[in-house]
């Protein structure tokens, strides 16, 4: 089976203050095997890009309001006049807040609907396949 990759380039801010942002270049990654999730790539100045997951549908409604619950929590905001969603990413290393241009992850995120319209990402994990061929035996 062939698998759907959407990827796209972008370059966040993480908010050091409500004064101060620094850039932060990231890669946004989408795969039709696993369909649930989608894959920020930082690419800070270490020897190792920090990667995060978590659901697809929740970047999804927090472009649009307030959802996340614990280490991943997202919201729509205004900055500098521009629409942007505020994520905010904890773990045992740290906290941080990072603005994504609504624009470009709201096109990013078309593109991933469009290659796995919602309620259809369960039909691509094979689960059911799977159970049959079980069952059968």
């Amino acid at each position: 089976m062939r698998h759907t990759v959407v990827e796209r380039e972008l370059e966040l801010r993480l908010v050091l203050s409500p004064e101060r942002s620094v850039p932060v270049p990231a890669r946004l990654a989408y795969r039709s095997d696993d369909p649930y999730a989608v894959h920020i790539t930082f690419h800070i100045d270490s020897a190792h890009p920090v990667d995060w997951t978590f659901a697809r549908d929740l970047l999804v409604e927090g472009v649009f309001r307030p959802c996340g619950d614990g280490d991943v929590r997202m919201w729509p905001a205004k900055a500098d006049g521009r629409a942007v969603v505020l994520m905010a990413l904890s773990s045992p290393d740290g906290d941080a807040l990072l603005q994504a241009p609504v624009p470009q992850v709201s096109a990013w995120l078309e593109r991933t609907l469009r290659a796995v319209p919602p309620g259809t990402e369960g039909g691509l994990l094979g689960i059911d396949d799977a159970l049959d061929h079980l069952l059968a035996q």
